[in-house]
């Protein structure tokens, strides 16, 4: 399902890792992938609550605790600067799906990075 929302559509998510060597391309569009499902979700299921977005974005984040190992096995991390990074988006989904209101620590509680 393509998103419809201009803003995520055109949005390059994830883009400070992709400029960093350290983090592995592959890995980071794994990362990507899971944005952009979180954003075909928000979409589709149309959140009317934000409980209803922390429950959506709290399974993203869960797919990101999975990504934790494979940037391990490519001599990566999730570390203190990517988190920021990964946050802001989490943040720019919420905000450009009109929740404005959500608190960025709770997008993400379920984060083990």
């Amino acid at each position: 399902m393509p998103i419809t929302n201009q803003q995520a559509a055109g949005h390059a998510f994830l883009r400070h890792m992709y400029e960093d060597p350290y983090f592995p391309d592959r890995v980071v569009d794994r990362g990507r992938a899971v944005l952009l499902r979180l954003c075909e979700r928000i979409e589709a299921e149309q959140p009317s609550a934000l409980e209803d977005l922390y429950a959506l974005t709290h399974a993203a984040t869960e797919e990101f605790n999975l990504l934790q190992e494979e940037f391990e096995a490519a001599g990566s991390a999730i570390e203190t600067v990517a988190r920021e990074w990964i946050a802001e988006e989490f943040w720019f989904v919420a905000s450009v799906y009109g929740f404005t209101n959500a608190d960025v620590e709770e997008l993400i509680a379920s984060r083990d990075w």
